[in-house]
């Protein structure tokens, strides 16, 4: 039997496990601080969902789409995105859900492709939507929680790019500028591009092949040919994030393949990753969506991040440790210590400090190991002497520091921190 898990997969194991969960920690809090309410959609769809909100003919569904038949003969593909299938579930319930909705989720995603360091088959995505307005200030909020959850994380020297796309009443006529632009420079276009640039001249501006960046470069940009209401619009959104005190960076070649995305684009880059895999999310304004699913138009916008690039770059980054101990192993010493030491491991708990303790009685040298394996801060170490006293010797793990402190004391330190 094959032990290693499927190739683009990952089994999560402590420590890493614990980084990750951290990650989740920090996407529940967060988002509820901002009103934003926890949703799940399943982890496979109608294949049909995502043929209309990628087309039939784009590689998402062409190469990256882990499609299959079940029992009775239904087409299914297991979750490349959160976006669309969020829209359908909170349009879908339109009788019990209000708009505008604000909704968020960590889920884990599936896309085929060759497997790579922060680009796996399966991985992990936080994402927020916020459904049924189409205010610029939605726009800033979604960019303010994203940017926060990322610097929260620990993300160093975060850039945040942002642009407008347009709507369907400007696009079309800068579509027409920037193929007629295209068709000009075709030669110099890498061959993907060369030969499908007509199908969706908008990914040349984002494409990372430096011959394709240098046509890009002196392109007919979107900005510059924005409608009234869309550069309302962008200016409002822009507005909002100054108010916010929010740096950021136009960037005019920043879009969307999608042609239900209009106006803001956004992206988080951490200078940290290699040119190319720089970003760890984005998001934007989607207001195209709920009509392409055949649902009442609804406005939206949202982003998501990916959770295995994140810690990419807080490893690039040398950005504090996700991954570090925390908790207490309470350590015995003597015979009358063990039954006490199970009383501090339900103190420390009910204080909310994790804690654990062996499941019998071991020899010292013995329990400092499982501590130091456990992934725990502290030590408690409660002996003879501690229980005559009254008091815990408290040991931190990483330097071996420790002092000696009255029982309670010890409990209402760890809790706070205080140590």
């Amino acid at each position: 039997m094959e032990l290693a898990p499927p190739r683009g997969t990952t089994d999560l194991l402590p420590p890493e496990s614990e980084r990750m969960r951290r990650l989740y920690d920090l996407a529940h809090g967060l988002a509820s601080l901002y009103g934003y309410r926890y949703v799940e959609t399943p982890a496979f769809e109608s294949t049909e969902l995502f043929v209309r909100t990628s087309g039939a003919s784009s590689d998402v569904v062409q190469k990256e789409m882990y499609t299959f038949e079940d029992k009775g003969g239904r087409q299914l593909t297991l979750r490349p995105e959160g976006t669309a299938p969020v829209v359908r579930a909170v349009l879908g319930a339109s009788a019990e859900v209000s708009l505008p909705f604000k909704g968020y989720y960590v889920e884990p995603m599936w896309r085929y492709g060759r497997p790579q360091k922060g680009r796996l088959r399966e991985f992990r995505q936080f994402g927020v939507e916020l459904v049924g307005s189409g205010l610029p200030a939605a726009d800033a909020e979604t960019i303010l929680l994203g940017h926060e959850y990322l610097q929260l994380a620990g993300i160093r020297d975060l850039r945040l790019e942002v642009n407008s796309l347009g709507d369907w009443v400007c696009r079309p006529a800068y579509r027409e500028k920037l193929l007629a632009y295209l068709e000009a420079n075709r030669e110099k276009l890498r061959d993907e591009h060369r030969d499908r640039f007509r199908e969706n001249p908008l990914r040349v501006l984002d494409c990372n092949d430096e011959s394709c960046k240098a046509v890009a470069r002196d392109a007919p940009k979107m900005v510059d040919n924005l409608c009234a209401p869309c550069r309302d619009h962008y200016d409002g959104v822009l507005r909002a994030l100054d108010d916010e005190g929010l740096a950021f960076q136009r960037v005019d070649t920043l879009v969307r393949g999608l042609d239900y995305y209009v106006r803001t684009a956004f992206e988080y880059v951490s200078p940290a990753l290699p040119e190319g895999q720089a970003s760890v999310g984005g998001g934007g304004r989607y207001d195209g969506l709920a009509e392409v699913l055949g649902l009442t138009p609804t406005p939206g916008v949202g982003f998501a991040l990916g959770m295995e690039r994140i810690l990419i770059a807080l490893d690039a980054g040398g950005a504090r440790d996700l991954g570090a101990r925390f908790g207490v192993f309470v350590v015995t010493v003597g015979p009358h210590a063990f039954p006490a030491g199970r009383e501090l491991v339900r103190a420390f708990r009910r204080a909310g400090v994790p804690a654990q303790v062996p499941f019998e009685d071991r020899p010292l040298n013995a329990q400092f190991r499982m501590a130091d394996r456990s992934g725990a801060a502290y030590a408690a170490v409660l002996g003879e002497r501690e229980l005559a006293e009254g008091t815990v010797t408290v040991r931190r793990l990483d330097d071996g520091v420790e002092e000696t402190v009255p029982r309670d004391e010890a409990v209402q330190r760890l809790a706070s921190g205080d140590v």
